[in-house]
């Protein structure tokens, strides 16, 4: 520690310079914790799924629609516990960018299927005697500042009334809780009989079904039990776990390790060129000042380390500035990616990243400080 007001100062030099290439790095690493904090969100979500629990979807595609009749016939599988279906409604309040995430579906099966979901008992009940009733998670409550009794109009981009308009009127009922994954907690859920009654076309029709087997043993046989039983037919389905239909929902998005992984290469490749630039060019204006080091007795190894430790407290500022603004901006982004952090798996990678580069920037000029001829460097040769 002696030595750090030496470093401190060798830092400083050059002000402006120092500020630029520090700001440089704090970018880098902000976009290093806001990607790596999304994809950790996304996979938060994925590992959080539920064992026992499966998804039946079109083999086509997932936005193509299943039968309602297949209902009973994958209840009427060995294995199956319950069964509960949702349809994709598109919708968003008053303003296009405000995007709701809002679908359809039975009240009692709804609420059986995710135990996970907290809602009072009298706000169930109404929800399920209300042909225009709607819950709402409290998170999604809070955005909008939508309360029990509130009538509230919802436009969708994909159904039409019968009347051929596109503004669905609900009427809040109750709202509900998840106290395992508050990202959850930002949906719409209202009456499918409502939704069908009103649609203008797909009537008879789920988007997807899900599954509850009573032991999670059987989860693989009972999916190609209810796939064989719709095979060779109109609507033939495909049956997944939760887990798998989350990440396979996820890679229509893309690939988001693949794209997180490119980007960052790409931002710290540019980066290590720009930093090594700055560090050759710092040694290099410093010469002098580094051989009259040597004649105060300073070691080679010690002017190499100093050069060094430079580089390294330069690189972990600025990653823990980037880090810290990435922590700061998640809560502000918590109603379009869920519940998104930086683990301390993402905070010690980052920390590596930081020292990493540190070195290999900051070696080849500490190399060539260590190997200064006092005389010639004096010389201004």
């Amino acid at each position: 520690m002696k030595f750090f007001p030496l470093v401190w100062a060798g830092l400083w030099r050059k002000k402006l310079r120092t500020i630029f290439t520090l700001l440089a790095i704090v970018v880098a690493f902000l976009l290093f914790g806001m990607l790596q904090g999304v994809n950790s969100a996304f996979n938060a979500t994925v590992e959080k799924a539920n064992v026992n629990r499966l998804t039946v979807t079109s083999k086509i595609n997932f936005t193509e629609a299943l039968p309602y009749a297949y209902l009973t016939q994958i209840e009427a599988v060995p294995g199956v516990s319950a069964v509960a279906w949702f349809s994709w409604f598109g919708t968003y309040y008053q303003d296009a960018k405000n995007f709701v995430f809002s679908f359809p579906a039975d009240p009692v099966r709804l609420f059986d299927m995710y135990p996970e979901y907290h809602i009072d008992k009298a706000q169930l009940d109404t929800f399920e005697h209300t042909r225009t009733g709607a819950v709402i998670g409290v998170e999604l409550a809070k955005k909008y500042g939508w309360k029990i009794g509130d009538r509230v109009t919802l436009h969708s981009t994909i159904w039409t009334k019968a009347d051929g308009t596109s503004d669905w009127p609900f009427d809040i009922v109750g709202t509900f809780e998840v106290p395992t994954d508050s990202s959850q907690a930002n949906q719409f859920f209202f009456n499918h009989s409502y939704f069908d009654e009103g649609r203008s076309f797909g009537k008879g029709t789920v988007g997807w079904y899900i599954v509850r087997v009573s032991d999670p043993k059987l989860s693989a046989q009972v999916a190609i039990d209810i796939d064989k039983r719709f095979e060779n037919s109109q609507d033939e389905t495909k049956t997944q776990t939760e887990k798998e239909f989350q990440q396979s929902f996820l890679k229509q998005i893309g690939d988001i390790n693949f794209i997180v992984t490119s980007i960052l290469s790409a931002v710290f490749i540019s980066l290590l060129f720009a930093t090594g630039t700055t560090m050759m060019q710092s040694v290099r204006e410093r010469i002098p000042e580094l051989a009259v080091l040597k004649t105060l007795g300073f070691s080679n190894g010690r002017v190499l380390s100093l050069v060094l430790a430079e580089s390294v407290l330069l690189c972990l500022i600025a990653a823990g500035l980037g880090l810290g603004l990435a922590s700061l901006i998640f809560p502000a982004l918590k109603n379009f990616i869920g519940v998104a952090t930086l683990s301390r798996s993402v905070v010690a990678t980052g920390v590596l990243f930081a020292v990493l580069m540190a070195l290999i920037t900051g070696l080849p000029p500490a190399l060539r400080a260590q190997r200064l001829n006092i005389v010639d460097a004096l010389a201004g040769r």
